[in-house]
């Protein structure tokens, strides 16, 4: 397929086991990314242009993401023996507190991961389908949230109709809440706005926008070399309007792991941070082997 080429809507059934998620075809183009009425980090704004990707319907759940944390977990859902490759796959360490945070597993978000255990999920899922999973860039899920509108959030400018589109401070309860309750934007993806905020890829660069300017930028990435900050999207369910707009940039902070007992602190999780997960990418251009494994095997940096 070229990356020209909209492609077709799927399921993924995850082989040997009962699983499967949803991915919304995303078209390849040129859009602008940021706000001109927004804050500092989101201007100026500048044209990107993508290619074309698959993006999770649904924020990733705890139904799909726990037989990745748990062996035991795997088997209950496998319909056939866990592939050899599959024990290859670094696991988390198992966190010594309820990562759900009491707020539920059926049809939740997956929450409180690190970036690095997001990439190792996607790395499982690999082995498990041979398809080529990753996190989004920021400017792909911008792009995809945006489902080519150019208002404060992908239905338009009112913050008062948010409610039938997010889970957020005025209407959560303070809790995350099962995945696709709400309407979704023009491309079909769900919660892009609300319930949790979102990894991406990218080293968070408060000027970066900068950058990308004078010309467009193409398939533009900050790549994560420091462990902190990366940036998150999407705002969550413990926070106010502005903060779900399309554009709005969100940070990783080191205070999310302040309650890990540990020494070094855990690659796993965020102890503090129920509110982040994460929605898988695809893309329509598959990298190569060397390109998949480079993507998956970064060692992850110590966090003291």
């Amino acid at each position: 397929v070229y990356a020209q080429e909209t492609p077709k809507s799927y399921t993924q059934n995850i082989n040997g086991t009962r699983l499967s998620f949803d991915m919304e075809s995303i078209p390849a183009g040129t859009f602008y990314m940021g706000s001109k009425t927004g804050k500092p980090d989101e201007q100026p704004v500048h044209q990107v242009k993508l290619d074309a990707f698959w993006m999770g319907k649904y924020e990733v759940t705890w139904n799909v993401f726990e037989p990745f944390l748990y062996r035991d977990l795997e088997k209950q859902a496998s319909t056939a023996a866990i592939p050899a490759e599959v024990d290859a796959v670094t696991r988390p360490t198992k966190p010594y507190l309820d990562m759900t945070f009491g707020m539920g597993k059926d049809n939740q978000p997956a929450v409180g991961m690190t970036q690095y255990n997001a990439i190792q999920f996607c790395k499982w899922l690999y082995v498990r389908t041979g398809i080529f999973y990753r996190l989004p860039t920021e400017a792909e899920w911008e792009y995809a949230c945006k489902a080519g509108s150019n208002t404060a959030y992908s239905f338009g400018n009112e913050a008062a109709t948010l409610s039938d589109y997010a889970w957020f401070a005025d209407n959560s309860d303070n809790k995350t809440h099962p995945v696709g309750q709400k309407k979704p934007n023009a491309w079909g993806l769900f919660d892009m706005h609300g319930n949790v905020s979102e990894w991406t890829y990218d080293q968070y660069v408060a000027d970066f926008y900068k950058l990308g300017e004078s010309k467009i930028a193409e398939n533009p990435v900050a790549k994560p070399e420091k462990l902190y900050p990366h940036v998150v999207r999407g705002g969550s369910y413990d926070e106010a309007a502005e903060n779900l707009r399309s554009t709005a940039r969100l940070a990783s902070d080191p205070s999310w792991k302040q309650l890990d007992p540990q020494i070094p602190k855990s690659n796993w999780w965020f102890p503090e941070a129920p509110f982040v997960g994460m929605r898988l990418v695809r893309p329509v251009k598959a990298p190569s082997k060397a390109e998949i494994e480079a993507y998956y095997n970064k060692q992850p940096i110590k966090d003291l």
